[in-house]
């Protein structure tokens, strides 16, 4: 295959595989609310519902790392497609009603399911990693993933507009089935897919970066790399699973309000991933150079949302705060594509594996931060709790003036 003509076409179909798994994901943080009023759930009970996602997705990272280089990114993402269209929809057919007697409470069948869809939602980007790794060449690696990683973005933009408006017309469970469908749709696309149509790996770049010392993960700039992205996952989630209740609750927007003002930090994001990812290719191959190229983007990106996030939390405004909120999460999220393509260049062939190491350091911080969070809060209040959130964010981009990209083992 000839590097110059990176198969974006394969790039876009990963990119529309993450994007469904993100709305089966993200749903219920839209539907918390009324989650909430029927189950009367507190702020803390609704982020047990959230981490239990986490606590599965982070935990089943490795494995999902191991399936990736086993079976590769076409199998694996076939099988994942389905079981999170299943999983959703088990979820809403075996929810009881709050008046039914269950030997389940309300907010225990949540827990279950909503843990076996953070299993099934493992292997997302780590099979999307390996797919990268063998069909895109190093030099557009970070534009790649930061285009699949756009499915951040676009899947928490879409998924408040979908399930606030389904919801308030037809209840929350008709909501999340319905938002179940785009899995649905990828797991029917990948099944009519033959290994022989994928594009034709990278066996040359794998072979050359083995070679020259790659190979391995277990140095000091993969254990920082993946220290940094655990930082940055755990101020990523705090967006993901608090900002619209945080807008509702605390900023007092209003149901649909809200989610229009909730869905602006993701359309930034759906712009802000994949330049940041384009950016750190240009600046690597130029003047800027391999090293400090390749750090720019991380530093200035998590370092400015630290700053945002500060802003937005002290201001009395809900509009400015809003507005500050949804830019420290474009910021924090525009580094997406400079960590995957950095993860490559240290594991070489063990992509899969690496990635999923790597996410399961996010994932671990992002299972931490929306339980600690909204307990932060209640006893510091909102300010403190998203100032802590700032300084995190800092420390993180301080920690990439360390990682080398052509570190040796």
């Amino acid at each position: 295959m000839n590097d110059k003509r990176p198969p974006w076409r394969w790039v876009f179909l990963l990119l529309a595989t993450a994007t469904a798994s993100y709305i089966s994901r993200v749903n219920v943080s839209t539907a918390g609310p009324m989650i909430m009023e029927e189950f009367k759930l507190t702020q803390v009970d609704m982020g047990r519902v959230f981490s239990a996602f986490l606590l599965g997705y982070a935990l089943f990272q490795i494995p999902a790392g191991l399936l990736a280089d086993r079976w590769g990114a076409r199998k694996l993402l076939t099988r994942a497609s389905w079981a999170w269209f299943l999983l959703t929809a088990f979820s809403v057919a075996f929810s009881p009603s709050a008046s039914t007697i269950s030997f389940f409470s309300g907010s225990s069948m949540f827990l279950f399911f909503r843990l076996l869809l953070g299993i099934s939602s493992a292997p997302t980007y780590p099979g999307s990693a390996k797919g990268v790794s063998q069909w895109v060449s190093p030099a557009f690696q970070a534009r790649a993933n930061g285009i699949v990683l756009t499915s951040i973005g676009l899947g928490s933009a879409l998924a408040p507009i979908l399930v606030s408006y389904m919801m308030v017309k037809w209840g929350w469970r008709t909501a999340l089935l319905v938002s179940a469908f785009p899995a649905l749709i990828m797991g029917v696309v990948w099944s009519r897919i033959r290994k022989r149509d994928l594009p034709e790996p990278q066996k040359a770049v794998e072979r050359d970066r083995d070679r020259i010392g790659y190979g391995t993960w277990s140095n000091r700039s993969f254990l920082l790399l993946t220290l940094s992205y655990t930082l940055q996952g755990y101020v990523g989630y705090i967006f993901v699973s608090w900002f619209y209740l945080y807008l509702i609750q605390e900023r007092h927007f209003g149901l649909l309000s809200g989610a229009w003002m909730s869905s602006l930090p993701w359309v930034l994001t759906i712009i802000a991933v994949p330049l940041g990812g384009w950016l750190t290719d240009k600046l690597a191959a130029g003047s800027a150079g391999e090293l400090w190229g390749r750090r720019i983007v991380p530093i200035v990106g998590m370092g400015l949302s630290g700053i945002f996030i500060s802003i937005g939390a002290h201001t009395d405004n809900p509009v400015i705060a809003a507005i500050a909120l949804a830019g420290a999460t474009a910021l924090v999220l525009s580094v997406e594509g400079p960590f995957w393509a950095m993860m490559m260049r240290v594991s070489g062939s063990r992509s899969g594996r690496a990635g999923g190491i790597m996410n399961m350091g996010s994932n671990i911080g992002g299972f931490i931060s929306p339980m600690l969070t909204p307990w932060i809060a209640s006893r510091m209040g909102w300010e403190n709790a998203l100032h802590v959130a700032a300084v995190l964010s800092i420390l993180a981009a301080s920690l990439w003036i360390l990682i080398e990209p052509n570190e040796r083992a």
